[in-house]
């Protein structure tokens, strides 16, 4: 029908057109992070560099203690990501059951913690009387149960016919058999959407490490020295030496070391994206639907 070739045409050029909208902060901040900084000032660049140089990139790693923090970073992302999932899995298990009696009072608490907290000074005392500043686990084990991430999971696991748990039980199961064996493969999408979630916060993160751990350079974290980074190029950008080293033929510019340092931090999660995009869109859909 005629109507239906319009709409596909129609669909077509919207799509193609958010494609381009999307894509093209991304590529314009990786063409000003491979010109060269002076140059990048006069403008015009848009999706490719106009003067070639890695000079920006250099500037970015050849910072003091990015290599540690980079360590720390991933790190954190790791361990908080496989803690945090193990938890809220668990969590949420518990309070899927039928038999459970109080699911229903303890989900209401978790949702007004969602709304309610003591305050960033209460907190950071509370931390810093259980030794957690200065040290690595702050970083793992505050963050090992939300209760968004929990109520998700549980949504996601309601869903999952009550037969096959009775029908395991009647073999004999246990309740940790029947969570890791049959309901915990169910739930590959779910946990990826959730695993992506706490991934991502946790490699983004760099305020914890600037609160906690900011006298420590042990426990640095990659976001934190790149935003030390920013803020001393930024600062500096009037300088009679910035002036100067203007000049030079690969200078740097607080623009330019921002899109570099914006397309090193982007990097890892655009590779760990694509491994879990056919869990993700399921994950949430199904999780993410209240009853």
């Amino acid at each position: 029908m005629v109507s239906d070739k319009i709409f596909t045409v129609i669909n077509t050029l919207f799509m193609i057109a958010f494609v381009v909208i999307t894509l093209y902060p991304v590529l314009n901040t990786l063409a000003i992070s491979l010109n060269d900084g002076t140059d990048a000032l006069r403008g015009g660049i848009y999706l490719f560099p106009r003067k070639w140089t890695l000079q920006n990139y250099k500037t970015v790693i050849h910072k003091n203690n990015l290599i540690n923090g980079a360590v720390v970073s991933v790190a954190r992302t790791f361990i908080g990501t496989l803690t945090s999932l193990a938890a809220n899995a668990l969590l949420a298990f518990i309070v899927s059951r039928k038999r459970f009696l109080f699911k229903s009072q303890l989900s209401l608490f978790w949702v007004v913690t969602m709304y309610v907290n003591g305050g960033l000074i209460p907190v950071f005392l509370l931390y810093k009387g259980l030794n957690l500043t200065n040290s690595f686990w702050v970083y793992i084990v505050p963050g090992m149960l939300s209760a968004f991430n929990m109520l998700v999971i549980r949504t996601y696991m309601t869903g999952i016919p009550d037969s096959l748990e009775e029908s395991a039980q009647l073999d004999g199961a246990g309740y940790m058999t029947i969570f890791i064996k049959i309901v915990s493969p169910l739930c590959k999408p779910v946990y990826a959407t959730v695993a992506l979630f706490v991934a991502v916060g946790q490699w983004n993160s760099w305020f914890d490490a600037m609160l906690y751990n900011r006298m420590s350079d042990q426990y640095t974290t990659l976001q934190y020295e790149l935003m030390k980074l920013l803020s001393s190029v930024t600062n500096q950008g009037a300088s009679a030496e910035s002036m100067k080293n203007a000049t030079a033929a690969s200078a740097v510019t607080p623009t330019s070391v921002r899109a570099a340092a914006t397309i090193l931090t982007m990097l890892p999660i655009v590779c760990l994206y694509p491994f879990l995009q056919r869990y993700f869109i399921t994950g949430l859909t199904i999780g993410g639907v209240k009853e």
